[in-house]
């Protein structure tokens, strides 16, 4: 067999001009967390004529390979999704989400070994921390009141 063709991605799937643009957007907009439909507008407005469908199995993708997290919104009616990249320690700390401005700050700090030691210690409890949030506001949006 000669060289590969260059369309399969690692994921295992094609990496079709869709795919390029919803990782780029998703990486543009890596200090927010996403809904489906604002990937979906995104990539309509760029001439690509994807299904919902499609886009949640790219999704299901990088969540397996660890590039994206999957939580719900802060009214807990649907999930929303932020890129990580590689390498990412998501797992082992906290996400803090502004409702008013929609970002997202991973709460890794030396902090988190502590708290996650007294919830295991003394409440019986291990806590799983890669789709975790708390909701509150960043200091912009408190200053900005």
């Amino acid at each position: 067999m000669g060289k590969a063709s260059g369309k399969m991605a690692k994921t295992g799937g094609y990496n079709t001009r869709a795919r390029q643009l919803a990782t780029a957007y998703l990486t543009a907009h890596k200090d927010t967390a996403v809904s489906v439909a604002s990937i979906l507008d995104y990539l309509h407005n760029n001439g690509m004529n994807t299904n919902v469908t499609t886009v949640y199995r790219y999704l299901d993708h990088l969540i397996k390979e660890g590039k994206v997290l999957k939580y719900m919104n802060e009214s807990g009616d649907k999930a929303v999704f932020q890129y990580v990249g590689q390498g990412n320690r998501c797992h082992e700390h906290l996400h803090l989400k502004c409702i008013s401005c929609g970002r997202v700050v991973h709460f890794d700090c030396t902090f988190m070994d502590e708290f996650r030691e007294h919830i295991r210690e003394h409440h019986g409890f291990q806590m799983e921390c890669s789709s975790s949030v708390l909701y509150g506001y960043c200091e912009n949006c408190i200053s900005s009141k």
